[in-house]
């Protein structure tokens, strides 16, 4: 989850306290937040960056230092907010814009669409701009694997660029990126190709992506079945399966394990690794997840934020191994 927290990219004396506690749950892996790969591709001015040798540094002290407490395998994330940039903190203003007197920058975007109304138009993208955000994939990734990152996630979801490339909602361009579903898929083929090239076969490699927009006229399962098809003849080792998020509201219905579904889909119609998302809240229904086929990894955020110990005790609970802390386990 995004902490917005960031200072001049870099990981902040808040993200210490935040993933120490986090690399303490229990979980089989933490992923650390959605990181940008360019200034222009941040949600706010306060998110992380990994795009210069002083990002570089910080993520590396921090990596070490979780690493002296922790063994828990480290994933990390890397984006482009696309249109969804140039955002305000969200617990100032939840989906607002910057005004330039708060340092708002131009948004670019397959398509000069807004996002939704009070929204600035995004720039469309030029193919050397592509190309160029194509290079800054590869050169994030390129830092995340001098780092020591194990697994490499791209964010191909929430209403995010690549989504905006991938969804006929917001992609409206009549270029060789646009179009048919092929088209819509060609950004998001390039970038994980280039980053395949790049990330070590032995390390994790993965994309979270939008299963369906939740809207007429949007994406489908069966447009996301094609898309991961291509992403697993490229070498990725899995998908997160999400939802919705080009705009800010769609038809979504919240509930308990409401994607879930999705990622059964696509497991069962692609046969790579899928990871589920969205509503999971206890031991019982993750179990239940993994054990009825439906997706092979379950991913938890807010449940470890508002109850960090949760796991470590079903776990126990249940008779289960857990590594604890030598300085912790008198206190279970």
């Amino acid at each position: 989850m995004c902490q917005y927290s960031a200072k001049n990219g870099n990981p902040s004396k808040w993200h210490y306290g935040h993933l120490q506690q986090l690399a303490m749950s229990g979980a089989g892996m933490m992923m650390f937040e959605s990181t940008a790969v360019n200034d222009q591709g941040r949600i706010t001015l306060k998110d992380l960056t990994l795009t210069n040798t002083n990002n570089e540094n910080s993520f590396k002290t921090i990596v070490d230092y979780l690493r002296n407490i922790s063994k828990i395998p480290l994933g990390l994330q890397i984006s482009h907010a696309g249109r969804k940039g140039s955002a305000q903190l969200p617990w100032i203003k939840s989906n607002a814009a910057l005004t330039d007197r708060e340092q708002a920058w131009i948004t670019v975007a397959p398509s000069s669409i807004e996002r939704d109304i009070n929204w600035p138009k995004p720039k469309r993208l030029t193919l050397n701009q592509i190309n160029q955000i194509i290079v800054d994939y590869r050169d994030t990734a390129i830092r995340a694997k001098r780092i020591g990152f194990d697994c490499l996630e791209i964010h191909m979801a929430h209403g995010y660029l690549l989504h905006q490339f991938f969804s006929p909602i917001s992609n409206r361009r009549k270029d060789e990126y646009g179009g048919s579903l092929d088209n819509r898929c060609k950004l998001l083929i390039e970038i994980a190709t280039e980053v395949r090239k790049i990330w070590p076969g032995g390390k994790i490699l993965g994309a979270r992506i939008t299963g369906k927009d939740w809207m007429e006229g949007g994406i489908t399962i069966e447009d996301s079945v094609r898309l991961v098809r291509k992403l697993k003849d490229q070498g990725l080792d899995y998908v997160c399966v999400s939802s919705g998020g080009v705009v800010p509201k769609t038809n979504m219905i919240f509930k308990p394990g409401y994607q879930v579904h999705l990622a059964r889909e696509i497991k069962k119609r692609t046969g790579i690794i899928t990871r589920t998302a969205g509503m999971i809240t206890n031991y019982s229904q993750a179990s239940e997840i993994i054990e009825n086929g439906s997706a092979d990894l379950v991913a938890l955020a807010r449940k470890f934020i508002n109850d960090p110990t949760w796991l470590i005790h079903d776990i126990k609970d249940k008779n289960g191994g857990v590594d604890l802390p030598n300085q912790y386990k008198r206190c279970y």
